[in-house]
């Protein structure tokens, strides 16, 4: 199997896990996400709005004081620009269906909130497939250090994540029992 076949496979078990623990609920986690991002208070924070059964950060974005952007997608196999936003602020449908704002400033953030659909205990996150977060990740942290904190369900961690060399490291992991660091 090609590496690509291996990730699919992976992604597909991921998402029944995800679904199971979505109908459970996601308990504290959004209150012990926004207990470690308190630390970075005043940071440019990036966060996501969920879609589907994603675990929702929506509250932890809500808590943190400073700027918070969430992800736009300009263009396939690039990074991702982040428009800045706050709680009530007018959305419309992007790419892929996710609600951005409808406008305001962008940001470049030092904090990032990362989706996924499958972690591992190394740190390392499966994402969607498209790259977006690897390629954005990987400029960010060109540029300066930035942390970025995977939210998840506990149910989606694998045994080991199929990497490659563009993959990205989490720097935390915050699912509903609790909070890791890589």
């Amino acid at each position: 199997m090609t590496i690509d076949e291996v990730k699919a496979a992976a992604r597909k078990a991921c998402f029944a896990a995800r679904a199971g623990a979505f109908a459970a609920g996601q308990g504290q986690a959004a209150e012990i996400l926004a207990d470690y991002l308190s630390a970075h208070r005043g940071k440019p924070l990036a966060g996501y709005m969920a879609m589907r059964t994603e675990i929702d950060p929506m509250s932890a974005m809500a808590a943190h004081q400073g700027a918070v952007g969430v992800p736009v997608i300009m263009a396939k196999d690039t990074p991702l620009k982040f428009r800045e936003w706050s709680p009530g602020c007018a959305l419309v449908e992007g790419t892929f269906k996710a609600m951005v704002p409808a406008e305001g400033a962008w940001i470049e953030p030092e904090v990032v909130i990362v989706p996924l659909v499958g972690f591992d205990a190394r740190g390392f996150r499966l994402g969607y497939g498209g790259g977006f977060y690897d390629r954005t990740l990987a400029l960010l942290r060109s540029r300066r250090p930035t942390l970025a904190v995977g939210f998840a369900f506990a149910a989606q961690e694998l045994p080991e994540v199929p990497t490659d060399e563009y993959d990205q490291k989490l720097d935390a992991i915050v699912t509903e029992t609790g909070l890791r660091l890589f």
